[in-house]
């Protein structure tokens, strides 16, 4: 799948906040989100354990919607292709657990060569000027707009910052990089997010928490419609 494969707003439904013994029902309720968003974390580089890559797959065998697998573990060079082979559709890891810069943009080249869209994220307290000028090298920038490692936290608005900073570079520099943002998503926070700039939406208890979960993706994409 190309970058230019996508139209904005994207509903991202986050699989953390799901009911795990209903996983596959989970799933196909919100049959109408634009992707699904797996969050896979090791207990290390966050203080959390989550998903690996047989859950990945089984997700991937029961809906044909794009699989967005962000990385919260060290060492991500050591799995992306795992999680290619699982059936990711786009391949998020962290910055902060590459060794420097190169090793990244060489991390993204690798998940690019395994036909996957190369995503990168940033911590809250990460600084993103470093990245502006790198980001021809990634289909997706994702923010986290609280510290990643569990679900239902609190937005930060302040992040935003962020996303216009990035929204301007993808803009003056003519790239379909796709800005994502994760954390906090909700009713009450989508259309700031929409108007500082963001293309796609990860939401978990905002969504799965709700009675009608496919209303809430409907009611989210369209707040999120400018």
């Amino acid at each position: 799948m190309t970058s230019s494969s996508f139209n904005a707003p994207i509903i991202s439904p986050s699989i953390l906040a799901a009911d795990f013994v209903r996983l596959g029902e989970e799933v196909q309720s919100v049959s109408n989100a634009d992707w699904i968003h797996v969050d896979i974390m090791d207990g290390h580089f966050v203080p959390n354990l989550s998903f690996g890559p047989d859950i990945t797959a089984v997700v991937d065998g029961i809906t044909d919607q794009v699989l967005d697998v962000h990385l919260m573990i060290e060492e991500p060079e050591k799995w992306v292709e795992t999680y290619a082979k699982a059936g990711a559709d786009c391949i998020i890891f962290h910055v902060e657990a590459v060794e420097d810069e190169q090793a990244a943009l060489d991390l993204a080249q690798k998940i690019r060569d395994l036909g996957v869209r190369a995503g990168f994220s940033i911590k809250p307290n990460t600084p993103i000027e470093p990245w502006l000028d790198k980001l021809s090298h990634f289909d997706l920038a994702l923010v986290m707009s609280v510290e990643p490692g569990f679900g239902g936290q609190k937005f930060m608005p302040e992040m935003l910052d962020k996303v216009r900073k990035l929204r301007a570079a993808i803009d003056e520099q003519q790239l379909e990089t796709i800005i994502e943002i994760d954390g906090g998503i909700s009713a009450e926070t989508i259309r700031e997010s929409a108007e500082a700039g963001c293309d796609a939406f990860v939401a978990g208890s905002a969504i799965f928490k709700k009675d009608d979960k496919a209303a809430e993706v409907d009611n989210l994409r369209q707040l999120a419609t400018l």
